[in-house]
């Protein structure tokens, strides 16, 4: 972007006093007079050589200032795009600091129900935000690409709090949050905020459309941050990622999770990855503490099952082939730290599983010191997680009528190699 410095107050006086030679000068010479101008006429084209002089000497000092529009923290904490004032305010934005060496405005544009963006890092939230959202309707955003080279779209969900799933099937048949026209998205609901996805945005110019759908009584809000990515940078996972890490150590959590109470939602079917970092070769997973005063007994994994009774039964592992409605799904999951596929001596199985389900999170079902939390280690790469829960939590022939599976909460750590 191109910023044109001008003293324009300066330069507009200058050449007012610009004036061609007097109107007789050029009579003269029309007419093949050889006479002389008038003194009078001399002095007077010295004084324009010299205005001509400081007019050229200022115009060499205009400053031509070209930069990127790029993604840029504002005062506010929000990240926005380097604008010029004037594209902020065309755009609809409203700026929050400066960028660019001060030539240029840090800009947020947020964008409501209705709206189409073919900006980068835009916000789309709820009608009235920060204020609730308590509309029965739709409330959506098209998306669409600032040049051919995007390949993903980054969406952050800053703050996502809508309706619950149906408590028996965990299906989101009330309120849901529904992303077309890119690669096939699971359809999500309840609370959700820190929580991001990648959407593969396929080839052409085609638009995104991210759609909330709202039914019943309830004060919704949201805000989502929505980043477009082209197809060489450095930070895009590999396709097929609907989530993303590239820390060496995190936190990884199921959609509506939220800190134990939420209930894991139907119909998923998602790969999580982790960016293999460099001088890494491993990567362990162990659930995360829970944090609830009233649980007892850990629920930060329970997928299948309803064996846990607050405030004494520990709930079970289950491994493998077990696993058939809901499971999380890790390459060669083992409790071994060395690379090698064989677990703890003594242990079922006795090699490493690729699912893992039930309420205890752990790849043997019979861990040598349950009282503590079991650690799962993965030497495959690239790093993922598979996760798979089928269409309807009720009734899914592994007693789970009724259940409160609140899905899982992970923390991982990335292991160093030895060799």
């Amino acid at each position: 972007m191109i910023l044109l410095l001008l003293l324009l107050s300066y330069a507009t006086c200058l050449k007012s006093e610009l004036r061609e030679p007097r109107e007789g000068w050029f009579l003269d010479h029309q007419y093949g007079s050889v006479d002389e101008p008038a003194v009078e006429d001399q002095t007077a084209d010295v004084q324009a050589n010299k205005h001509r002089s400081r007019l050229s000497k200022f115009l060499n000092l205009i400053t031509w200032v070209r930069f990127d529009n790029d993604e840029c923290l504002a005062t506010t904490g929000e990240n926005g795009t380097c604008y010029t004032a004037d594209e902020c305010e065309e755009f609809g934005g409203k700026p929050s600091g400066t960028c660019a060496s001060g030539f240029g405005v840090c800009c947020i544009v947020q964008l409501s129900c209705g709206s189409r963006t073919s900006k980068n890092s835009t916000y789309f939230v709820n009608d009235n935000y920060p204020s609730g959202y308590n509309t029965i309707g739709q409330c959506s955003n098209t998306v669409e690409k600032i040049n051919t080279d995007i390949c993903q779209l980054r969406l952050d969900f800053d703050v996502m709090d809508i309706q619950q799933p149906d408590p028996n099937t965990h299906q989101c048949t009330i309120d849901r949050f529904v992303v077309t026209g890119g690669s096939p998205v699971p359809v999500i609901c309840g609370v959700n905020t820190g929580q991001h996805m990648y959407i593969d945005a396929g080839s052409g110019n085609s638009p995104v459309s991210l759609t909330f759908i709202t039914t019943g009584d309830y004060n919704r809000t949201f805000k989502m941050k929505i980043t477009q990515i082209e197809c060489g940078a450095v930070n895009r996972p590999f396709e097929g990622c609907l989530q993303y890490y590239h820390q060496v150590s995190g936190t990884i959590q199921s959609f509506n999770y939220v800190a134990a109470e939420g209930l894991h939602l139907s119909n998923q079917d998602y790969t999580i990855c982790v960016r293999n970092e460099r001088g890494f070769c491993g990567i362990s997973y162990q659930a995360c503490g829970d944090t609830v005063d009233s649980h007892t007994v850990s629920e930060s994994f329970t997928l299948t099952g309803s064996d846990i009774t607050q405030p004494d039964n520990t709930g079970k592992v289950k491994v493998g082939d077990s696993c058939t409605t809901d499971w999380l799904a890790i390459p060669c999951a083992t409790t071994s730290t060395d690379g090698s596929a064989v677990q703890f001596p003594g242990t079922t199985p006795g090699t490493c599983v690729d699912r893992i389900c039930g309420e205890v999170f752990c790849s043997v079902t019979d861990h040598p010191k349950p009282e503590k939390p079991c650690s799962v280690y993965s030497f495959t790469r690239p790093f993922t997680l598979r996760v798979h829960f089928d269409t309807d939590e009720n009734g899914d022939g592994e007693g789970e009528e009724g259940t409160n599976n609140r899905g899982f909460c992970l923390n991982y750590v990335q292991q160093p190699c030895t060799s």
